[in-house]
């Protein structure tokens, strides 16, 4: 498959998801929003992939593209292509089927267990990830479930944490990090992590290895299944 990926600032990118898409064969091609580069038709991919960013998603007088990405997203959701969003991403997503994104009751950062609603246990999508599971979470805002649209996961500090509608995928949370896509956002956005009770300190963040290799366990699982079942 072709997959494109919009990068909205030079910290966040693919992480592991990138070994995993050279792994599988696919083409990956992307868009650094940040440096003005222009967005590509539509006819030359099939999966749009939407990664995190430290922005709002409201402050277009401040970021001159998102008025045009919101746009771009909005075709390839309606065109029928794959659309997977990651924090941001998935606020952006959210923003264009019709949802609202505003603050969350607690800003959530750090390493917390992410659930699966009875809809996600049900979807053949997210029911090839456990009921409960260890993710890593990095926002202030959340995303209503657009219209139409299936909750797929909650948390303590935020009840709404992926969403599925048609071939559009948002996720709050992180599966694609590892250590050093971590170590880069805590060096550009650790003033975010203020004290609270969702918000961890950089040595929790910094976990033993293992737990970003279960990350990318399930991640790879997830990614297989969108592939599986939206695919075609």
């Amino acid at each position: 498959m072709r997959i494109h990926y919009l990068q909205h600032v030079p910290f966040e990118d693919l992480a592991n998801m990138e070994s995993w898409a050279s792994s599988r064969g696919h083409a990956l091609s992307k868009t650094r929003l940040f440096s003005g580069e222009r967005l590509p038709p539509p006819s030359s991919f099939d999966w749009l992939i939407i990664m995190g960013g430290p922005m709002n998603i409201y402050e277009e007088e401040r970021y001159a593209w998102l008025a045009e990405e919101k746009e771009f997203i909005k075709k390839a959701v309606y065109g029928g292509k794959i659309v997977l969003g990651i924090c941001l991403g998935a606020q952006l997503i959210s923003d264009v089927l019709g949802g609202l994104v505003t603050k969350n009751r607690y800003k959530e950062i750090g390493w917390f267990p992410v659930r699966l609603t009875e809809e996600g246990q049900a979807s053949p999508i997210f029911s090839g990830l456990p009921d409960r599971f260890p993710a890593l979470h990095w926002h202030g805002d959340t995303f209503s479930i657009p219209p139409g649209a299936s909750r797929m996961a909650e948390s303590d500090a935020c009840p709404n944490q992926a969403f599925i509608l048609g071939k559009a995928i948002g996720l709050q949370f992180h599966l694609e990090s590892n250590p050093e896509s971590m170590k880069r956002l805590i060096d550009h956005c650790a003033e975010e992590m203020v004290s609270g009770p969702y918000v961890q300190m950089p040595e929790d963040l910094a976990a033993a290895r293992e737990s970003y290799d279960g990350l990318r366990v399930l991640m790879e699982s997830l990614l297989d299944r969108i592939e599986r079942e939206l695919g075609h």
